[in-house]
């Protein structure tokens, strides 16, 4: 028998569990764990500068890797800076735990310093959230964590933890759980094999089919599943934002992300399909525009592993709830079974639309100008042409964005990093630097603009400490570039507190910090600045890239419109 205080418990059962790196921040409420934590060894703790980078680095590995990541933090205010980074989880179902202390437990409700209602803070924003009541529960209770955290539908859990509960003084017997018992959770492990098999003979008997595949299939582990029966069938494919490099970007059959900022073929190609098969996607407002006018046409198969998420905004004709890389391999599999190929002349027709649509453009022209200014656009480009589109690449959140998941061809899953659902400013840096800490001789960039960065910026001193050599790629417009294009498109460009006046020397800044700076103003230094950064693996380097200020992101969908109803530029229209 083995006996451990409260702290030292959290402590064994993390190493037990096979945790790796822990990214948090001490105060009085957790320093008897991080008192344990010293003395074990194999455990990576990151001192991070801010409670809320601790939870992107820890969504950064976590979309990295698909295993939760884990975030310490103390009471009060060192928890509530970690609610954001939950939130961003939680909208994009990454599994999470998130250790925060609590005051002593007979203090509890009495406005006690450093004190807050951490469960009751981030009820709506968790998968499930703990309160450890008896030292001798914590390794029950975290081993239930971990597996609400990870199975089913993904997401954060928090284990608040009041300070008499990790007393060293107090012994308890440890034992590590092999398994959570969780009564009232049981996720899918199949999908019904019926509906299956309906969802295979529509597909097979469809005119205009497309799969439309989201984030569930990069966290469910479906790509290779999605791509076969992709293959099999001939099938256009779309992705969400979430769910780039699920199916290769590259490839032919991929018509561009759909969506507000999707591709013209992207959009038109669902809005005229006769049947599609939405996987691991849960058609969010920046998919679908208008519920009401939403593919009129088409049959819905959906299938995901949270039934809450099926029908929820546009209802199912053939609903499949399971995890979507077992229900494709059974589907593959009846497919191959019915042995019937879709009618080739069908086929070959739907493809010349799809490919009149798509005709000399590319998925997003753009106007390359004279050369005179560096276009958003083509630092992405070129980014890619650099990485050989190998990179791990992290978003913050705007035009930035778009203009990365537009241009960037992810031809693997896991690679592309962005806070979706929420649209977190301040997650890009420190979700790659959760990546460059458990893949330190991959790629990794850092895609942001001038407002963003300044969010988290305080984390180059982490890099420096901990030798992440991220490349930073700030496309630097000098203003809240898609604030400001939503003011010049809907309020008649009246720019009401989008520009950003004073801005700091981003070179000067980064090399305060330790690290190398490089500024680029002309089109022709662009490519062997960046292949200079990136050729530079033991330094983070900071890009600032001034751009065009006027750029648009297009195409953007008309509010309430079909998904065929775009702004091509800001003349042209659908």
């Amino acid at each position: 028998m083995e006996l451990l205080s409260g702290a030292e418990m959290v402590v064994r059962f993390l190493r037990d569990e096979g945790v790796k790196y822990i990214y948090g921040y001490p105060g009085g409420a957790v320093l008897h764990i991080y008192d344990a934590l010293f003395k074990e060894k194999s455990i990576e703790h990151i001192l991070v500068r801010h409670e809320q980078a601790a939870t992107h680095m820890a969504d950064g590995y976590a979309r990295a890797t698909g295993k939760a990541g884990v975030v310490l933090v103390t009471s009060g205010p060192g928890a509530t800076n970690a609610i954001t980074g939950i939130a961003t989880a939680f909208m994009d179902s990454i599994p999470m735990v998130v250790i925060s202390g609590q005051v002593p437990s007979n203090m509890v409700g009495t406005d006690a310093f450093q004190e807050t209602d951490m469960i009751g803070i981030s009820r709506p924003i968790v998968k499930h959230s703990f309160m450890i009541k008896h030292p001798s529960e914590i390794p029950d209770v975290m081993k239930k964590a971990f597996h609400l955290a990870e199975s089913g539908r993904p997401g954060p859990v928090v284990i608040d933890i009041p300070k008499d509960m990790t007393n060293p003084a107090e012994k308890f017997e440890y034992v590590y759980p092999k398994k959570a018992k969780l009564r009232s959770y049981s996720p899918a492990v199949r999908g019904h094999s019926g509906q299956i098999r309906k969802a295979a003979e529509l597909l097979l008997a469809a005119k205009r089919p497309i799969i439309y595949a989201g984030g569930g299939v990069v966290m469910g582990n479906a790509s290779a599943q999605l791509t076969e029966l992709a293959k099999m069938l001939n099938l256009p494919v779309t992705n969400t934002l979430m769910g780039l490099g699920c199916y290769p970007g590259s490839d032919r059959q991929f018509v561009g992300m759909l969506g507000m900022h999707g591709s013209y073929t992207a959009n038109l190609a669902m809005h005229h399909s006769d049947v599609i098969l939405a996987v691991g996607a849960r058609f969010d407002d920046r998919v679908i525009n208008g519920a009401a006018k939403f593919c009129p046409n088409a049959k819905i198969i959906h299938i995901d592993i949270d039934p809450a998420s099926i029908s929820k905004t546009i209802k199912a004709d053939i609903p499949i709830v399971g995890p979507v890389d077992s229900v494709l391999t059974e589907m593959v599999a009846i497919v191959k079974e019915i042995g019937q190929a879709p009618n080739a002349e069908t086929v070959a027709s739907w493809w010349k639309q799809i490919d009149e649509w798509r005709g000399n453009r590319g998925l997003f022209p753009y106007d390359k100008g004279d050369g005179s200014i560096i276009k958003p656009q083509a630092a992405i480009e070129m980014l890619c042409e650099v990485t050989k589109g190998e990179a791990y690449v992290a978003s913050d959140v705007g035009q930035h964005q778009m203009f990365a998941c537009q241009y960037y061809r992810f031809n693997k899953p896991n690679r592309w990093l962005n806070s979706g659902g929420l649209g977190t400013m301040g997650f890009g840096l420190p979700a790659a630097m959760g990546v460059k800490l458990s893949f330190p001789d991959a790629d990794v960039a850092c895609v942001t603009g001038e407002g963003s960065i300044q969010m988290n910026i305080q984390e180059l001193s982490t890099c420096l400490q901990y030798d992440l050599p991220v490349k930073i790629i700030n496309l630097n417009n000098g203003a809240l570039g898609m604030v400001r294009q939503w003011q010049d498109m809907v309020y008649n460009s009246r720019y009401s507190h989008s520009y950003m006046e004073s801005l700091p020397d981003f070179v000067k800044l980064a090399e305060a910090y330790g690290h190398v700076g490089m500024r680029i103003t002309d089109l022709k230094d662009l490519k062997p600045k960046m292949e200079e950064a990136f050729a530079m693996k033991d330094r983070l380097v900071f890009l600032d890239i001034a751009v065009d200020t006027s750029e648009h992101v297009y195409p953007m969908q008309i509010k309430d419109g079909a998904m065929r109803d775009m702004w091509l530029s800001k003349t042209e229209r659908t």
